[in-house]
């Protein structure tokens, strides 16, 4: 879509100044500990882009808020690569590229603001691939030291974001995005939940490349067997968020073009594990 267009949709230039005015009202508040999702094409028109937007959140929250978002790694080996023929196993063994907090390019699947985030000064991220990464005074508190095993479960970043009385914004993003509920997945009790053990390099302590392995829920092909209370061809989350948002978890507006959520992290995970608990009830 080009500019003519975007600007058309959101009614001229969505600039810093603009973001900072509609994000206040939408409900974000200064101190606020934030992940957030963005399609900056539903937007409009920003410009400056990426970095404008993570400027706006950043004023309207202060020094003392935090921005959070999920990076991924994008250059990871694929996680069924120990089925392959022995030779090529080998072959990415020897040679398949440590994971590098530092330098590892993220997911390209959730856009352009997650990575503008990480590659800024002072943000951290997460040393475990399945990565995110976070800017503010709780940055540390967010990413560091996530365990291997289980990372989406209370002591990982989703974890620590509920525990810290955080909230998750959709700016245009649509609201299968909500990283959160796989939070949900993994505290969740219910029949048949899925999960994966798999193999990436990393670097080790010393510096040097290992192979490590970690388990976690699967957050690829589904954690539950959704089919069971989810029309074919709708994904589950999308479900999950309409029915919240129903029972007025969250909050609506519009930022630029974008209709936009604002929801408060604990209520939502509170709400996914109760939702997959009913619904869930077979393998």
């Amino acid at each position: 879509m080009d500019e003519r267009a975007l600007l058309a949709r959101s009614g001229g230039p969505v600039t810093r100044s603009r973001l900072v005015r509609e994000l206040a009202a939408l409900g974000l508040r200064p101190g606020d500990t934030v992940m957030f999702h963005t399609a900056l094409s539903e937007v409009g028109y920003v410009p400056g882009g990426p970095l404008t937007v993570v400027a706006a959140l950043r004023e309207v929250l202060g020094a003392r808020g935090t921005l959070l978002v999920y990076s991924g790694w994008n250059d990871a080996p694929p996680q069924d690569f120990t089925t392959w023929p022995a030779p090529w196993q080998q072959a990415v063994r020897a040679e398949h590229p440590a994971y590098d907090p530092e330098l590892s390019e993220g997911t390209h699947d959730n856009g352009r603001l997650p990575e503008a985030l990480r590659r800024l000064p002072g943000a951290r991220r997460t040393r475990h691939p399945d990565s995110f990464a976070a800017l503010g005074a709780a940055a540390e508190a967010l990413v560091g030291e996530v365990p291997w095993d289980d990372p989406y479960g209370a002591a990982g970043p989703l974890g620590r974001l509920v525990a810290a009385g955080g909230r998750v914004l959709l700016l245009g993003a649509p609201l299968d995005t909500l990283t959160v509920l796989h939070h949900a997945e993994a505290l969740a009790r219910a029949p048949g939940k899925r999960h994966l053990r798999y193999e990436v390099p990393v670097l080790g302590p010393d510096g040097a490349r290992v192979w490590q392995s970690y388990w976690d829920i699967d957050t690829e092909d589904e954690a539950f067997a959704y089919g069971q209370a989810v029309p074919e061809g709708v994904w589950p989350f999308t479900v999950i968020a309409r029915e919240a948002l129903a029972e007025g978890i969250g909050l609506r507006g519009r930022v630029g073009a974008a209709e936009s959520h604002l929801f408060e992290a604990a209520e939502l995970v509170d709400f996914g594990v109760r939702w997959i608990e009913r619904n869930i009830t077979r393998e």
